[in-house]
């Protein structure tokens, strides 16, 4: 990367599902994205890796209304979301290194919504996930980047599943109705969910069981952060199917098979709940996914 301050152009391997990882060195002044209107200034602290994700929404969507500016102060090592319609400007020292993951926010399961929540709320490098996360990230970035075709699409799909984790932990921590206090049994909680979602008998009895905590008392919990544990399971297990019907198309999976994975008994009853969810229907997904994949690789 040169040493003046210009934008981070991606000299990057774009997978078919629309992934792009950015690497560079230099002063770039602006991060990758279409936006022309920033909302926030990201301050660096001390040269150094820093790792930034940015959510694609539709193309045809009207980008939401330009929030209020904030500075967001980051350390080597943090992991900073940001929507790419509304790029933030840098503000960093005079040398450092920057990876970039440019993912679709649909394929991370994010709502619009979603994206402006985490887009302000900064994975620390010393946190309990970025300690885990941000050297894992930075590696698979580099080496998705150098490898062949069919190695690098694979990397980069594991490196989606990291940041789809994140993001599920990151909105966890920030659920509406949170003080931002999160009670630590809930995030017990939230993350043996993850572990445990293809899981057909996972329900607020086991879950209960397993924490030593009353089920009225885990209602209560999720009921404090404006959701249910029924709904939260729900969400999660149609946002993994929705990315299982994307990466495999047409592929060696059925749609009851995805369903199936992922804790859903009934074929019928998958249909219905993704139908209420995402507006259309499990085939229609996967079918358009599949035409977005194809136009991707031409």
């Amino acid at each position: 990367m040169p040493s003046t301050r210009t934008p981070l152009y991606p000299h990057a391997a774009r997978t078919p599902l629309g992934v792009e990882t950015v690497t560079g060195e230099g002063t770039p002044a602006r991060l990758p994205g279409e936006g022309r209107h920033p909302t926030d200034r990201l301050i660096g602290r001390d040269p150094g890796e820093y790792l930034f994700v940015g959510l694609r929404g539709d193309a045809h969507d009207t980008p939401p209304p330009r929030p209020e500016s904030a500075a967001l102060p980051l350390a080597p090592g943090d992991i900073c979301f940001y929507d790419t319609r509304h790029t933030p400007v840098l503000d960093f020292p005079e040398r450092f290194r920057a990876t970039v993951f440019l993912v679709p926010a649909d394929l991370l399961g994010l709502a619009e919504s979603d994206v402006r929540r985490i887009a302000r709320t900064p994975v620390g490098r010393a946190s309990r996930l970025g300690t885990l996360l941000s050297p894992l990230l930075s590696d698979l970035a580099r080496t998705s980047a150098e490898a062949r075709p069919p190695v690098g699409e694979m990397l980069a799909w594991n490196a989606v599943n990291l940041l789809a984790t994140l993001a599920t932990e990151q909105l966890g921590a920030q659920a509406p109705g949170t003080t931002g206090t999160q009670p630590p049994v809930l995030a017990r909680i939230l993350e043996y969910v993850e572990l445990h979602l293809t899981d057909p008998d996972l329900a607020p009895d086991a879950i209960a069981r397993a924490h030593h905590i009353s089920v009225r008392y885990l209602h209560k919990l999720f009921k404090d952060e404006g959701t249910t544990v029924g709904r939260w399971i729900l969400r999660r297990r149609l946002e993994e199917c929705r990315r299982d019907l994307m990466r495999y198309g047409r592929g060696s999976r059925t749609i009851a098979a995805v369903a199936a994975r992922w804790g859903f008994l009934s074929a019928t009853h998958f249909s219905r709940v993704f139908r209420a969810a995402y507006g259309m229907s499990p085939r229609e997904w996967r079918d358009t996914a599949g035409r977005t994949t194809r136009a991707g690789r031409t």
